[in-house]
């Protein structure tokens, strides 16, 4: 199925996954809205809601840049009513703004809970809520997270609780979204095994991740296109970890996503999935 004249709603799209995940559906012709805060260049931080439109543009899209703090409801209305008064309708959404700190209780201060909190957890929920009159009118309607699989363990919470509870609870969001829907809306969520060279990750260098082994941005778009092209109907609540999903479509040599010289033993894992071998295992 082809993402050509549908129209994609993103939030934070102005660099990282988002980006990615905005030019694979442009390249299909799809008209793409990239609702993100950063409108203007940032010192340290590549991309902007329009320098990504432009790239949309480039390869064959249509995009609508949108200024928007997913944390305000009255913002996330008035850009879904943008999306719909530009392109007619909306029929695909895909959450992927987040916010990222992966430090302890002690140190991890109440507005930078209340930060994590209200993009990703909140930012879920308030996007879904503000698009889903629209994607239930829309022919193949989709919502994808970017958030991990739901494995309630010790582990995935005590180096940085405030982090995995927001993260979490994007996925509650899909676990719930999916039933309420089921049939008429396919809500999924979708997760990479290894890290992702994205900017955020890169405040963690030298600390958590080795950023020489790291998987660009397009496996988890090329992931992605294949979430939100299949049967709504029938594809819901799914937690999909990216090279599993791509393996199941039978894409397995994911070289092309590495830096050089670098084999998937040797990539930095990322959090919140089990090895293969534990899996192998259960």
């Amino acid at each position: 199925m082809s993402l050509s004249a549908k129209t994609v709603f993103i939030s934070g799209g102005s660099r990282g996954i988002g980006r990615a995940v905005a030019l694979r559906a442009a390249r299909d012709g799809a008209n793409v809205v990239i609702a993100a805060k950063t409108a203007e260049a940032h010192a340290k931080l590549s991309g902007t809601i329009h320098s990504v439109a432009e790239e949309i543009e480039a390869v064959g899209g249509q995009a609508l840049a949108v200024q928007c703090d997913i944390r305000d409801e009255e913002q996330v209305e008035a850009a879904v009513a943008s999306a719909v008064a530009r392109f007619g309708g909306i029929d695909i959404l895909v959450n992927n703004a987040s916010a990222v700190s992966l430090t302890g209780t002690l140190e991890t201060e109440t507005r930078r809970y209340d930060l994590m909190q209200g993009v990703n957890a909140r930012g879920t929920f308030v996007t879904s809520r503000a698009c889903l009159p629209h994607l239930l009118k829309a022919e193949n309607p989709h919502i994808l997270a970017i958030s991990p699989p739901l494995h309630m363990e010790e582990r995935w919470f005590a180096p940085h609780v405030a982090y995995t509870i927001s993260k979490y609870g994007m996925s509650l969001c899909v676990l719930g979204m999916a039933g309420e829907f089921r049939g008429r809306v396919g809500v999924n969520a979708l997760w990479p095994r290894a890290a992702i060279a994205t900017a955020a990750i890169t405040q963690f260098e030298g600390s958590r991740y080795d950023l020489d082994k790291l998987r660009s941005p397009e496996i988890m778009a090329d992931a992605a296109y294949l979430a939100v092209t299949s049967d709504a109907r029938t594809t819901t609540g799914n937690f999909w970890v990216d090279d599993a999903l791509l393996a199941s479509h039978g894409v397995t040599d994911l070289s092309r996503y590495a830096p050089e010289g670098v084999s998937d033993a040797e990539l930095s894992p990322d959090i919140f999935v089990p090895s293969l071998a534990e899996l192998a295992s259960s």
